[in-house]
């Protein structure tokens, strides 16, 4: 009997997963294939699970959850080179990358991408010791996000971030950064720096409009040290798409860079979780996974 793996994280998007688990595995089985479900949270972590894991006898992973749950999982597939293709069941707060690949956001719209047999490669991006599917980001919008209680996320999903970000933007500082690749060398103060491998963040769906899923390329934006005037127009330009051509903003394409601080807490974000701390080495594994996508 066909078996799929479905790693399932029961608190994202206030215990959704939870609530449609059975549909999940119903849905399958009238196709006669064995969901094997695993808890994320419990006495098992999940790189001991995949450790273990009879690759051979599974044909998919399903992971039900958020960007960060995704991040969890590719994480652990690189690193015990695993090459099983997944389908993803969005149930985060933002659902950036779900967003990007056009998967449906109804439950039996996604059981049914992912029975499908229709693929989108998608690579990966790398920085330091992790991976990432869709975006590290470095500087003031990582300070909002870590700062922002996961309890209020799941109550007020995006809101929460731009609530805090009314309130704490006025104070946070710049950081001198160096940002060094083949294709730009920049040593300045920023705001923030995004490397995106998808196109949408935080909610935003353009934030990266010139991303592709395999072109074996990572989307910079560098926002420039921004003084209270500009945060409106800039942001206004992000959710129109307009930022790359803004003279407050770098945006650019690459494989590869390096960036560095001469301060050392400037905090690191990979996929909504904490990354590691700069200097960072950033790249990207090019079409790393097969991810189910409708037709």
């Amino acid at each position: 009997m066909e078996r799929v793996l479905l790693v399932y994280n029961p608190n994202a998007g206030a215990g959704i997963v939870t609530m449609h688990l059975d549909k999940v595995i119903g849905g399958f089985a009238d196709r006669g294939i064995l969901v094997v479900p695993f808890r994320l949270g419990g006495l098992v972590d999940l790189d001991r699970a995949l450790t273990e894991l009879p690759v051979r006898e599974y044909t998919k992973i399903l992971i039900a959850g958020g960007d960060g749950t995704i991040n969890l999982v590719v994480n652990a597939m690189v690193k015990h080179d695993i090459h099983l293709p997944i389908a993803i069941l969005p149930a985060g707060t933002a659902n950036d990358l779900a967003s990007f690949l056009g998967i449906p956001n109804t439950i039996d719209e996604m059981i049914e991408t992912a029975l499908d047999s229709h693929y989108t490669k998608l690579d990966v991006g790398t920085a330091g010791a992790r991976c990432f599917v869709n975006v590290l980001a470095i500087g003031m919008l990582v300070d909002i996000s870590q700062k922002t209680d996961p309890a209020i996320k799941n109550t007020l999903g995006l809101g929460a971030y731009y609530l805090r970000a009314l309130t704490e933007v006025p104070f946070a500082r710049a950081a001198q950064l160096r940002i060094r690749s083949a294709e730009m060398d920049i040593d300045t103060k920023v705001s923030a720096v995004i490397v995106m491998n998808g196109r949408s963040a935080g909610g935003f769906k353009n934030v990266a409009p010139l991303s592709e899923a395999s072109d074996g390329l990572l989307d910079v934006i560098v926002f420039k040290k921004l003084i209270p005037p500009d945060l409106l127009p800039v942001l206004f330009a992000v959710m129109t798409g307009h930022h790359t051509t803004d003279k407050r903003v770098v945006y650019f394409k690459t494989p590869r860079l390096r960036i560095e601080s001469t301060v050392p807490e400037v905090n690191t974000d990979v996929d909504g979780e904490r990354g590691d701390p700069l200097p960072l080495d950033i790249g990207v594994i090019p079409s790393r996974l097969l991810v189910n996508t409708p037709a």
